[in-house]
């Protein structure tokens, strides 16, 4: 999705975006998980005995065991370092193997789970604001990172009302002398 900055009404509206930002992406993980287990289910006779495979289908197991994401991550990384399928074509990697499908599938199941995450936590942090009281009157423009909100900017929508309660006000009289 990239970099974005939108302005949301109220609390509730920036709840249900990260709500259906989450369901999109979990169901973006489900699919990529059936993909990647029906890989691995059609390529395990011809694969299976090799070190590359049996990483993946480890991995893949413990998605579903649900283990920390940097463990699964640091696996991933290094595996990637060791295999030589892949070549460097300008700004981007290059495959044409089994292997490559599928740690593409695996590292996409994993950046995925970890935006979620992200989300989970923004979620809730939207919520905790909702308990504290903001909301009546208020804008909240949204700072959002690849997908993500990560800073938002409260503005009264009576931007003028709200900025005058800011201000000193005085009245000054002057008197005016009278000539005689």
């Amino acid at each position: 999705m990239g970099t974005e900055i939108r302005t949301f009404y109220s609390l509730k509206e920036i709840e249900e975006a990260i709500k259906e930002q989450i369901e999109f992406y979990k169901s973006l993980v489900e699919d990529y998980s059936q993909w990647l287990g029906s890989f691995l289910r059609d390529y395990e006779q011809t694969y299976g005995d090799e070190e590359w495979f049996k990483n993946i289908a480890a991995l893949n197991k413990s998605l579903k065991i649900k283990k920390t994401p940097k463990k699964t991550e640091k696996k991933g990384k290094k595996k990637k370092k060791e295999g030589s399928i892949w070549i460097d074509f300008k700004e981007i990697m290059l495959s044409a193997s089994e292997q490559g499908e599928a740690e593409i599938l695996f590292e996409a199941i994993e950046e995925i789970n970890e935006k979620i995450e992200r989300l989970e936590k923004a979620k809730s942090a939207v919520e905790n604001l909702e308990k504290v009281g903001l909301g009546k009157d208020i804008l909240y423009i949204t700072y959002i990172n690849d997908g993500v909100p990560e800073k938002i900017v409260l503005k009264h929508k009576k931007g003028e009302e709200f900025g005058e309660k800011f201000k000193f006000i005085a009245d000054f009289s002057v008197s005016k002398e009278l000539e005689f």
